[in-house]
């Protein structure tokens, strides 16, 4: 019998005063979980209508979503030493996004946290900031007079 040693969770203290890019694992597991985002947008159909928002190649979209989630995180400022203020929803304005697109682009986030193994309390309260900003980026109505309801 094999028995594996897993790192001890985060202490309820350490979570409360731990920054978020700490929390996450650092820059290493920052970027496993950008790349896991966007591999799975690039490979599942599910998440086809994200996918088409986005260009043909994914590399600038993961380098800038990385260096964005760096200093959201409480990490290095790596988007804003390069660009300024995100401005995010100046910065996605060029595209419809509405409560599909919301959705999808949370299941992928989700999926990307599971998939790198993130810890449970870390995902949720993650997601709940996630849902924040993304539901603020909806720039199109879900439905119009000629959507059939």
């Amino acid at each position: 019998m094999t028995i594996e040693h897993t790192a001890p969770a985060h202490t309820p203290e350490e979570q409360s005063q731990a920054s978020i890019y700490d929390l996450i694992g650092g820059a290493d597991k920052l970027r496993e979980l950008v790349d896991r985002f966007y591999d799975l947008m690039d490979l599942e159909p599910q998440f086809a209508v994200i996918r088409a928002l986005h260009p043909t190649s994914l590399d600038g979209s993961r380098d800038k979503f990385y260096w964005f989630l760096s200093g959201w995180s409480g990490g290095p400022d790596l988007y804003i030493e390069q660009f300024g203020h995100p401005r995010l929803r100046a910065r996605h304005l060029p595209y419809g996004i509405a409560s599909p697109e919301r959705d999808q682009w949370l299941r992928c986030m989700a999926l990307a946290m599971q998939d790198v193994g993130m810890d449970e309390w870390l995902q949720e309260r993650l997601l709940t900031s996630f849902f924040q900003t993304a539901d603020w980026m909806r720039n199109k109505p879900d439905y119009t007079l000629d959507t059939p309801q």
